[in-house]
């Protein structure tokens, strides 16, 4: 299947129109995501993120749909009290984006019309720009003083606060100039979103705090076959969401595709984050987790490497939020 844009948003509509029909609690359906960029795929792969919109409480929060191999459905589902302040949603790092951005595919009783120009009027004013991006910032700041109070051995938790720190801080810059940015492009899209910002070295400050400088494109990629493993090693009923076996060759494809790249260390980014999150609710006495920790050791990020990694995050935060309040003084917010 030749798999293009104009096809992927044929299936979320036709998606919607068969939702709307079984499920008399939709209140409206907004698309958002890599499917509203030039192009969706990376690796051949794609999802297609629906966000659904109820005019009662949701009891699931989010559900994976397969429609092939390559392609599935991410929907989240909304009760419509989310958006009952709608200008309180400008200053919401992550939501206020999708919203101010989002396509919306069905919406009959205007909800969501009224929600997004709620939210878009006076969006991208410096002061509500700072608003969002600070609220990153501190959170990425208030995971380092934890690490920094309390030192110890890191465990796979402790990685993903880790990464999380990162991802924050990141994002804290990158909200300057449009939306946070997505696991699979985090490192892609990276350098662009920091040129914006005039901070062309963070790109290779993150590939440094990843332990990306101490690993080339073979040990990457000897590396896929124990990612895989911890990946459809994970009990049903433990799985996190964003690891549903669905999504398995919507990471790897594109792992593989960045790692034949001139850019091959773009791939660390989704390599190791959804590593990690496997890891985190696999046994420690398992062999994938026992594979995961000698990567681990291999990129800095376990053993005694984890403090300097500590120390070099304290560094790479302080210039995140020196860029801030630069940005903040020189736009009036």
């Amino acid at each position: 299947m030749r798999i293009t844009n104009e096809i992927l948003l044929k299936l979320a509509k036709d998606t919607v129109a068969r939702s709307v029909k079984e499920d008399r609690s939709l209140l409206a359906v907004y698309l958002h995501g890599s499917l509203l960029r030039e192009t969706a795929l990376l690796g051949n792969t794609a999802d297609i993120d629906l966000f659904y919109v109820h005019n009662e409480e949701v009891r699931v929060d989010r559900e994976i749909i397969r429609i092939t191999d390559d392609v599935h459905l991410d929907i989240a589902h909304h009760s419509h009290k989310v958006y009952r302040q709608p200008r309180e949603l400008r200053q919401h790092p992550w939501l206020g984006p999708v919203i101010n951005g989002c396509k919306i595919l069905y919406d009959p009783q205007h909800f969501l019309d009224f929600a997004q120009a709620s939210v878009r009027g006076q969006f991208n004013r410096p002061d509500q720009v700072l608003g969002r991006i600070s609220s990153l910032s501190e959170h990425a700041r208030q995971i380092w003083l934890g690490f920094h109070l309390e030192p110890k051995e890191p465990n796979a938790q402790d990685v993903l606060k880790y990464l999380r720190a990162i991802e924050h801080a990141a994002n804290a810059l990158a909200g300057i100039s449009g939306p946070p940015l997505t696991e699979r492009r985090f490192l892609l899209d990276l350098p662009s979103r920091m040129d914006v910002v005039q901070r062309h070295g963070l790109y290779a400050a993150v590939l440094g705090l990843l332990g990306a400088p101490l690993v080339d494109a073979e040990t990457l990629r000897a590396w896929l076959p124990a990612w895989q493993a911890a990946y459809t090693s994970i009990p049903e009923t433990r799985t996190p969401i964003k690891l549903h076996p669905h999504r398995l060759l919507y990471y790897q494809h594109a792992i593989e595709t960045i790692l034949s790249s001139e850019r091959f260390q773009d791939a660390l980014w989704p390599l190791w984050h959804t590593w990690t999150l496997a890891v985190s609710v696999l046994p420690e006495e398992s062999a994938q987790h026992a594979a995961w920790s000698d990567a681990g050791q291999h990129l800095g990020l376990l053993g005694v490497g984890f403090s300097e990694r500590i120390r070099a995050l304290d560094a790479f935060l302080d210039t995140v939020e020196d860029t801030q309040e630069t940005w903040a003084r020189e736009n009036g917010a």
